[in-house]
Order: C-alpha cells, then sequence, then structure tokens
C-alpha cells in the first residue's frame, strides 16, 4: 500500500530529477525509503501499475540521484566516492543549527549508537566530502542512478547545473 501511494505521489508530482537517499547505507531505513522512491518513480509509466489514490501513467523523462550514505560509507565500510559535488561551505552554520533542532536524533542517536556528537559528525563527513571533490572545505555528494527505465543514457542534468 506504501509504495501504490507513494507512486501516486510521484505521477502527481512528475518530477525530472529525483535527489534520494542512498540505496547502500548502514541504516536500514534509509536503505528502504530510497528502494521505495526508486520504484515509485519507475512505476511512473506503467500502465497497468495501480496507485492509491488512482493516477495515471506520465511518460516523461526522470533522472535519479542518490545522497552520500551516512559516514560516506556503505553497509560493509566501503568508501562511497560521489560523482557530483555541491559547495556548501557558505551554509554550515546554518546547516549544523537546523540539524541541531532534531532533539529526537540526537536522543535516539545518543543511545541507540554511541554518537554523542551527531552535529561534529555531519561537518565531519561533509569535511570528508569536500576533501573528495579536490575543491571545497564541505561538501555534498551525489550519485547518479542508472538511466534504464528513467531517462536516456546522456540525460545529466545536475551535472549540467553543477558545471564542472
Amino acid at each position: 500500500i506504501l509504495l501504490a501511494r507513494l507512486g501516486a505521489v510521484m505521477r502527481e508530482v512528475a518530477p525530472d530529477i529525483l535527489l534520494t537517499l542512498s540505496p547502500a547505507d548502514y541504516m536500514e531505513d534509509h536503505q528502504n525509503a530510497s528502494r521505495l522512491a526508486v520504484a515509485a518513480v519507475f512505476f511512473r509509466n506503467i500502465r497497468n501499475y495501480s496507485t492509491i489514490p488512482l493516477r495515471g501513467p506520465v511518460f516523461q523523462p526522470v533522472t535519479v540521484y542518490h545522497a552520500q550514505p551516512y559516514g560516506n560509507r556503505d553497509q560493509l565500510g566501503q568508501v562511497v566516492r560521489p560523482a557530483q559535488f555541491v559547495d556548501i561551505g557558505g551554509v554550515m552554520e546554518e546547516k549544523t543549527a537546523m540539524l541541531a533542532c532534531h532533539r529526537s536524533q540526537k536522543e535516539w542517536l545518543d543511545v541507540s549508537q554511541g554518537l554523542d556528537s551527531y552535529l561534529k559528525a555531519m561537518q565531519d563527513f561533509a569535511g570528508e566530502v569536500g576533501a573528495m571533490s579536490g575543491r571545497y572545505s564541505y561538501a555534498e555528494g551525489w550519485r547518479r542512478h542508472h538511466h534504464l527505465g528513467f531517462c536516456a543514457p546522456e540525460a545529466d542534468p545536475l551535472a549540467a547545473l553543477l558545471g564542472s
């Protein structure tokens, strides 16, 4: 039922670009949310896939990108290198302040993961991605999902927006 509901949203919104979580992450809920988002947008043009509420198929292409996994590592601890980088150095203070508002996340991570400084961890991970870029102090990284079923092989609007 959840996928049918999300499929209706994807058909109604009909995104040109889908930014979603990493399919390889130590956080199971991140992996599951990524799979749901990708499946829902994949089903956008399948005529006999029923959504809740019922929405007709849409046939426009969509390019899917995945964010970095937590800690920049997959569930086996291997480093994940992004293909595109967004400079976030100018907004790190604001990003940190916004994350600090997420108190339930802090409390849960303190108890379940022993991460008593999730704000510093976020800053460290953004610094690591910045170093991977070779250009930025702090960055977010994105990887393009394979094009089959979504868009043309050469479609890469995020790369076009970010430039080299």
